[in-house]
């Protein structure tokens, strides 16, 4: 997902900033999986890319292998029953101007499912599920608290019965104690409907909660992809070390060996011929790595990771660099 910059009189093209380059990603039915990464690193500019509020640039989107990246938004409506999208902000993705109700019933008056009083019904026991009462269906947005309005969002999400989610930061803008509840929330209604999640986050600690694969992102590329267990266990990668280095412990006495990021993030309109995070680092071997393909391997069964140089250990890196080069 490349970005056109444009300039001068006649607003001619003049680059293109890379805010999701060379990714490749599957899901299976009722599978999260959890995407992670500093802020501005492409995590929300994917998930608008998979749902097509985005047009990705080059490649493809399939959902049940149905390629929907050159469909007509004519075409596409249908299939929008199939995936939704859930943001961050609810104060900010909820029409203030539009009661709950109608908020909720919106999915299913664009679908022309139903009529007035089957929208009603449903909306009411879609909001029963999300845990709100069925006085929310008259009022408004503003009369509630940041999870309840995040309740709201889910069951608008729910709305057309839905296969996968993409919930992009759902919980960054909660209390911690709310938090937990919406993201119990999530796995009861996963579990009760077989959804399938992306979920996007900058927390790992959440998304170690919900998540059973991880991708970690950096300058719009996945650098690691693993189980949630293997990545926390054994990463492999020295930027997923740095995140996961960075993850507090609920423990005042405990003593944390932390290692301080240096550098800047390098810009994604021109990015570094070599390894991004070794040019950040500016690690000894960065002129090494340019040039390399740097993209996935798999390492260990259902382990993959970027065969850096400047990101991985010695013996892994050699590993990595015999693979890269026998595909």
């Amino acid at each position: 997902m490349h970005f056109p910059l444009r300039g001068g009189i006649f607003l001619t093209k003049s680059g293109a900033c890379k805010a999701v380059d060379g990714i490749s990603l599957s899901l299976k039915k009722g599978e999260t999986l959890g995407i992670v990464g500093e802020s501005g690193c492409g995590k929300s500019t994917l998930g608008k890319a998979i749902v097509r509020l985005y047009e990705p640039t080059a490649g493809k989107v399939a959902i049940n292998g149905q390629d929907i990246t050159k469909m007509s938004q004519r075409q596409l409506r249908p299939l929008r029953r199939q995936f939704q999208m859930m943001f961050q902000d609810p104060a900010e993705s909820l029409n203030p101007r539009m009661s709950v109700g109608e908020i909720v019933a919106e999915p299913l008056v664009i679908q022309n499912i139903g009529n007035a009083q089957s929208r009603r019904e449903q909306v009411l026991s879609l909001l029963n599920r999300v845990g709100l009462s069925e006085s929310a269906v008259d009022r408004f947005p503003f009369e509630f608290s940041g999870g309840q309005r995040q309740r709201i969002g889910i069951a608008r999400a729910l709305a057309l019965k839905p296969e996968l989610i993409v919930l992009d930061e759902p919980v960054s803008a909660l209390d911690v104690s709310v938090q937990s509840q919406v993201l119990n929330l999530l796995l009861e209604l996963q579990e009760e409907f077989g959804l399938s999640y992306v979920f996007i986050a900058h927390d790992l600690a959440v998304v170690k909660h919900i998540s059973d694969r991880v991708a970690v992102m950096y300058l719009g590329k996945i650098v690691e992809l693993a189980d949630a267990d293997t990545i926390y266990k054994n990463p492999k990668h020295a930027y997923t070390k740095a995140l996961i280095a960075a993850i507090p412990v609920p423990d005042p006495a405990a003593r944390q060996q932390r290692e301080v990021l240096g550098g800047d993030v390098p810009s994604p309109i021109n990015p570094p011929a070599g390894s991004a995070f070794g040019h950040r680092l500016n690690h000894p071997r960065y002129e090494e790595s340019i040039g390399l393909d740097l993209s996935l391997v798999e390492i260990e069964p259902g382990h993959w990771v970027a065969a850096d140089p400047c990101c991985l250990e010695d013996e892994d890196y050699q590993r990595a660099r015999q693979l890269a080069d026998s595909q």
